[in-house]
Parts: structure tokens; C-alpha cells; sequence
């Protein structure tokens, strides 16, 4: 696999935007979740490089993007369209996306700002039919911040894959080993800020009427409350369809990248 190549747009509010270009054919935009940066998609690119020219965006506040002081999740939404034009202002025709967790919930408000998006794939990542359900214990983020607060960053990360999240201790390992790990330590501030937006999103049926383009609704098996909401989801939209990954939790890009790209790319061609 060839370097990859780091180019910058810039979102409405001023806000720049890194995106890292690397492969051969038609553009995917990659949008990751709350946890990490543009390194997390690493075990995936060599399943989609051969096939796609992959633009994986840092999102606000990570890598080499830049932050603003005031967080609103709409200018998430205005992020990922402003990186979607530029990259199909390049192409010269409409670009894929596929995101996945909170990067999915980005990329689904990104969808009704920008006419741009051709297909939208969203692994378990769209606004929540009943945030509550996907809600941590009570106190996680209030524990999260303590640990922060002591400087106890790893700590807190393990905190949000396991209470957040849902990961067993051999998921978080897994995780733990790979080299995205530094980077997500990294950012895990933007976490608290982004848990709590999330519980204030509500799948709103109407809205997603507007989504016009073909929508994959991605899942993990052994995700018990993401395949109930995605059937919710589906319903809404005008043209999409689920595909349940077997034996997978919410992390299968990272733990079974070949699994996600035989389900990505027959989508997307």
C-alpha cells in the first residue's frame, strides 16, 4: 500500500480539516467514530485500497484537524459535507462514505447538507431511536471526567470501551494492541463532549425521508440493541437495506476487516 497523502478542506465555521488519501479507484470518504482518529481505519484500508481511493478524515479535534472552543454537533455534520465536496470537486462526480459509531451519526446529517454523497454505508452509527437504550451506566461520564482530570487518560479510554461501549476485556485488548491505540488515548478527551451530544440525538424519521441516496445499514451480530434500531432506521429511509456481520460486536472494522469489506464493497460498485 502506497503513503498516504494528507490534504486539508475547510468546514463553515473556519474550521480545518485534515483528510489522509491513499488507494486506487473511486473516492470512499472514511469517517471514524469518538474513539480515535484516521490511524483507526489502518487494519481495514488494505481490504479497500485495491479497489477505492480512500479520503479518511480526521475529524474535529484529532490529528491533524483543528478544533473550535464551543462544541455543536451540527458543524460535525457541516465537517464531514465540507470534506465530501472537496473530495468530489476533485473527483469531479458524487463520493461514497462510509462512517461508522458517532462518525456515522456525523455522516448521516452529512447526507441531508450536501448533494454530493452517492452511496452511504453507516456501521452502527446513526441517531438513536432511543439514545437511553445505548446509554452507559449511570456516572460514566462523570467518572470519565475524574480520570481525566488526574491525567489518567488510558484510563479513561478503557473506561468508555467497556461502559460505553459495551467491549469485553478481550475486545479491549484487541483494541489495545493495535497501533491506532496512542491515538485514541489521545483523544479521549472529545469523548464526554460527544456522549453527551449523542444522548441529545434522536433518530428523527421525517428527516431521514430526505436521505435520498442508497443507504447500508451495517451490524454486529452480537450487538443486541443496534439491530432493533436499524430495522427503525431502515423503515425510514427511501432506499437502504441491513446486513448483519456474524459473530461481531461494534468494532468488526478493526477485529475483522475482511468480514466489513466483503459486506462494503459489492455495495458500493
Amino acid at each position: 500500500m502506497t503513503q498516504k497523502q494528507l490534504h486539508h478542506a475547510r468546514s463553515s465555521d473556519g474550521t480545518a480539516l485534515g483528510h489522509w488519501t491513499v488507494g486506487d479507484g473511486p473516492p470512499l470518504v472514511l469517517v471514524h467514530g469518538s474513539l480515535g482518529d484516521h490511524s483507526r481505519w489502518d487494519a481495514l484500508l488494505p481490504h479497500l485500497t485495491p479497489h477505492v481511493t480512500v479520503h479518511a478524515m480526521d475529524r474535529r479535534g484529532r490529528g491533524a484537524s483543528g478544533d473550535a472552543p464551543d462544541y455543536d454537533l451540527t458543524r460535525e455534520y457541516e465537517d464531514v459535507a465540507a470534506v465530501v465536496d472537496a473530495v468530489a470537486a476533485e473527483a469531479g462526480a458524487p463520493v461514497d462514505v462510509y462512517a461508522s459509531s458517532y462518525g456515522g451519526i456525523c455522516a448521516f446529517g452529512a447526507a441531508q447538507l450536501t448533494q454530493n454523497i452517492g452511496r452511504l454505508a453507516l456501521y452502527e452509527g446513526w441517531p438513536a431511536v432511543e439514545p437511553s437504550a445505548l446509554a452507559g451506566p449511570a456516572g460514566t461520564v462523570e467518572r470519565m471526567e475524574q480520570l481525566l482530570g488526574e491525567g489518567r487518560r488510558e484510563a479513561a479510554l478503557v473506561t468508555a470501551y467497556r461502559d460505553l461501549v459495551g467491549l469485553t476485556e478481550a475486545e479491549i485488548a484487541e483494541v489495545r494492541s493495535q497501533p491506532s491505540w496512542p491515538a485514541r488515548v489521545a483523544a479521549v478527551h472529545t469523548i464526554v463532549r460527544e456522549e453527551r451530544a449523542f444522548q441529545e440525538c434522536r433518530f428523527d424519521p421525517y428527516q431521514a425521508g430526505n436521505v435520498e441516496v442508497p443507504v447500508l445499514l451495517l451490524v454486529g451480530e452480537d450487538s443486541p440493541v443496534w439491530g432493533p434500531q436499524a430495522e427503525t432506521v431502515m423503515a425510514a429511509l427511501p432506499d437502504a437495506r441491513i446486513t448483519v456481520l456474524e459473530g461481531q460486536g461494534h468494532v468488526a472494522d478493526l477485529v475483522a476487516p475482511s468480514l466489513v469489506a466483503d459486506a462494503l464493497l459489492p455495495f458500493l460498485h
